[in-house]
């Protein structure tokens, strides 16, 4: 199971995608700004960030995303056109800019390879001793 925060304004969008990662035993959160994700966390970082396009550009300077040492963000827009500009953190940290909801089975199987390879390296294993600031800030 994975802890993914969806952060966009489309509210639609976001339930079905909510409702299919669920549906595969993920666990879900949803805020609609970058902004807002700190106060929709629960309880533990989520491991993987799926946001919007227009959430990237409104977050403003000095924005954070907080995420799990070695957790990923996941861009989408609604073209293949839309491609935000991303500080270089946040290029690496990105997995992979998908069109929603045409491409909603690539990002299944993005999230479910994820899992699986957080499990092979050992990074689902959450330690004390971390130092690392594990936000991306904009």
């Amino acid at each position: 199971m994975v802890k993914v925060i969806l952060v966009g304004t489309d509210v639609a969008l976001l339930e079905g995608l909510a409702q299919t990662l669920i549906g595969f035993g993920h666990e879900v959160l949803l805020a609609a700004t970058v902004g807002e994700v700190v106060g929709a966390m629960n309880g533990g970082l989520p491991a993987i960030a799926v946001v919007s396009c227009e959430a990237l550009e409104n977050g403003g300077p000095g924005a954070a995303l907080p995420l799990t040492p070695g957790g990923a963000i996941i861009v989408y827009g609604k073209t293949h056109g839309e491609r935000p500009f991303l500080a270089q953190k946040l290029q690496r940290a990105t997995l992979a800019h998908l069109v929603l909801p045409l491409e909603r089975n690539r990002l299944i199987a993005l999230v479910q390879s994820f899992e699986s390879r957080s499990r092979t390296t050992g990074r689902s294993i959450v330690r004390d001793d971390m130092d690392d600031d594990p936000q991306l800030e904009f």
